[in-house]
């Protein structure tokens, strides 16, 4: 059975399909079959961000429709064999997917894959709730900002009444320089907050906002690939190892405490 993770937020624009992109190439690297979701009917951008838009024959609603079955509808990435994608279609109405019917999509495919990752709808509304209805784990993704933390409190009391086995937060976007001034939280500070665990920090980069948006996140040589591998390395193995965006900005005492007392990179 396949470990079925929903990656949703609160706030719109935090970076969630990127990070949904970058686990799943980062996973299925690693040799384990991984298939990615697009749940987000209406304003589906997976497909953009992997640069398969051009290879859809079918999607998700094609499939429900019976115009093809749900294995037709799978996009194989061709330069990671082990990764896949559902794309969703920007015209159709949401009103025909219920929860039940997305469930039923997921147990279809469960035996099929090793991970699969829902990439939710930011918000509260109903599509949030047909992402995470099927899920067995939760990843909210953040920022620092204190309106992207509200919204994500009020995405965690939703996702406190489904029966999952975890609720973890990843905080993206964070500036190593702002940390260490204190003119931004740091990643401790914001799951401390949500009172949820924190698997991972991913780095202010503006290199993996222009690969999304050229379709080329597989090539993100950055220093937010560091950051995802070791987020993919924890649900991996469940080795916690965070990537500390402050290092280069500490001073030496500092950078020694981090080094022997703690467990970030």
């Amino acid at each position: 059975m396949a470990r079925k993770i929903v990656v949703t937020s609160g706030k719109g624009g935090v970076g969630k399909t990127s990070i949904t992109a970058s686990l799943g190439i980062a996973i299925s690297s690693k040799g384990y079959s991984v298939l990615m979701i697009d749940a987000d009917i209406g304003l589906n951008n997976l497909d953009v961000v992997m640069g398969l838009e051009n290879r859809i024959m079918y999607d998700l609603c094609d499939a429900l429709k019976n115009r093809c079955t749900l294995k037709q509808a799978l996009v194989q990435d061709d330069k990671n064999l082990n990764l896949y994608i559902l794309p969703s279609q920007k015209a159709f109405s949401t009103e025909n997917i219920s929860s039940a019917v997305f469930k039923s999509v997921l147990n279809k495919l469960d035996m099929m894959f090793d991970y699969i990752l829902i990439d939710s709808p930011a918000g509260i509304d109903v599509g949030f709730h047909r992402a995470v209805c099927g899920a067995n784990e939760a990843i909210v993704v953040t920022t620092s900002h204190v309106s992207s933390i509200r919204d994500a409190d009020k995405v965690i009391s939703l996702l406190n009444g489904y029966n999952l086995d975890s609720i973890n937060v990843i905080v993206n976007r964070a500036r190593g320089d702002l940390i260490e001034k204190g003119e931004m939280l740091s990643g401790v500070q914001v799951a401390n907050i949500l009172k949820k665990f924190l698997i991972g920090v991913v780095p202010e980069d503006d290199y993996i906002t222009i690969l999304g948006q050229v379709g080329r996140i597989d090539l993100n040589q950055s220093k937010s690939r560091k950051s995802i591998n070791l987020i993919a390395n924890y649900l991996l193995s469940g080795q916690l190892s965070i990537y500390d965006p402050t290092k280069g900005y500490k001073s030496l005492l500092k950078r020694i405490f981090t080094r022997f007392g703690g467990v970030y990179e």
